[in-house]
């Protein structure tokens, strides 16, 4: 299916695109590795040119300074940014994949990126953000309609990589550069990646369902694993994490057992029939591994109509959305991955910024590499972001110190009295 998707939108380069309606919202088939040393970083500066930067050195002043760890929820770096973005030539644009697979493109992704972009002095006018609403075709064409209209730079999430190559080489033949936003587009061009270490975030929610299964005491673990989409590189990566890096060995050694593994998707009924048809067949299941809070919230609620109590089935989810903090703090979901967008967008925009003035981003921005197995394991210069694991005992200093959910969005109605159990005000 996917040699078909690619080979179609390949073709379509071949065609001149009508300008595309602006979607203004939201928002990954083989496994990457990623490194994040000193050895990388140095790699990944030392590799830049090669895979398509500007040669020259890097801006002088204060810009000079931005690290991967620069980033705040109050996007006082990009302050530093500001003679770069005023500078620049072309327009950035940003597509993000969808508004269905989670929350965050609309919530987090979308303004994040905006606000990240104008505290970097680049101009309101040389803004674009689209969302292709699970649309491959959509992604493609907004892609070349906002080359047309004068783009530069693409910040490019798409759903898998045969879209993410097209854009790339499409981009290429005219003169713009795509950076990869939050999924690895394998195969592609690009010269830079920004992602949350999406390996780690598999581990650190495999790790939290194990902590989840020990509180709840769970003697005999009878576990439904669930997965994104396969053909999204991010869900591959994520499943590498919780599969291979924590559940197997429990599974191997007999201590748990794995009594369903899905296909995998990232639309959240098809997640709960999926689920309802592995329960169904399973009756003596008793914990999950749900890979975000969008597919958990309709298997939670499923699990609710028949009668499963709250803190005696765990699962996990991904995102720190709105509807999964609600359902940790009553007991549903044991935790969720958290994955602070505000520093993404602006390691992403920071890219961006330097790209667009026909500089090479610092060494210190760069903080590791990621694996392209797709072109011989090629390392792609990358900014790789760390994920946290959110409970009810860590919530308050975390999501909601950081404003990435507002207290007074979450302690509503039924939830006030667990947010005060969990020291949220």
């Amino acid at each position: 299916m996917h040699l078909l998707k690619s080979k179609s939108l390949i073709a379509a380069l071949a065609v001149t695109a009508s300008v595309g309606v602006a979607a203004c919202g939201s928002s990954s088939s083989s496994s990457t590795s990623t490194t994040s040393s000193a050895a990388a970083t140095s790699s990944a500066a030392g590799t830049s040119s090669a895979a398509g930067t500007s040669a020259s050195a890097p801006a002088s002043g204060a810009a000079a300074n931005v690290s991967a760890e620069s980033f705040t929820n109050n996007f006082s770096a990009m302050a530093a940014l500001k003679s770069l973005g005023a500078s620049g030539k072309g327009k950035i644009a940003a597509i993000l994949p969808d508004t269905t697979s989670s929350t965050r493109y609309v919530e987090f992704d979308q303004p994040d990126i905006k606000k990240a972009l104008l505290a970097a002095g680049v101009p309101a006018s040389d803004i674009i953000i689209q969302n292709a609403q699970k649309s491959d075709q959509t992604f493609l064409t907004d892609a070349q309609s906002d080359i047309t209209n004068g783009a530069s730079i693409i910040l490019s999430d798409p759903e898998d990589s045969g879209t993410g190559s097209a854009v790339e080489k499409y981009a290429a033949a005219h003169g713009a550069k795509v950076i990869d936003y939050d999924r690895l587009t394998l195969g592609g061009s690009r010269p830079y990646y920004v992602s949350f270490n999406n390996v780690t975030v598999g581990k650190v929610m495999g790790q939290g369902l194990v902590s989840c299964v020990a509180a709840e005491h769970i003697a005999k673990p009878q576990v439904i694993v669930m997965r994104g989409d396969p053909t999204d590189n991010n869900a591959t990566l994520f499943y590498q994490g919780y599969y291979n890096g924590v559940l197997q060995p429990l599974f191997k050694s007999g201590k748990w057992t794995q009594v369903a593994a899905p296909a995998g998707t990232w639309t959240p009924p098809t997640a709960a029939t999926e689920f309802e048809a592995a329960y169904t067949a399973h009756k003596n299941a008793n914990a999950a591994l749900i890979p975000n809070d969008e597919n958990g919230a309709p298997i939670i609620t499923y699990l609710k109509s028949h009668g499963v109590k709250p803190n005696t089935f765990p699962t996990t989810g991904q995102d720190a959305t709105l509807t999964g903090l609600q359902n940790i703090l009553t007991g549903y979901q044991c935790g969720t991955v958290y994955k602070p967008v505000f520093k993404e967008a602006q390691a992403a925009v920071a890219l961006a910024v330097y790209l667009r003035a026909g500089k090479t981003p610092p060494a210190s921005l760069l903080n590791g590499t990621t694996a392209d197995i797709n072109e011989k394991n090629k390392p792609v210069p990358s900014v790789l972001l760390q994920p946290e694991w959110v409970t009810p005992k860590n919530m308050n200093a975390t999501v909601i110190k950081d404003n990435f959910v507002p207290a007074s969005q979450l302690c509503t109605g039924t939830y006030v009295a667990a947010c005060k159990k969990a020291g949220i005000s």
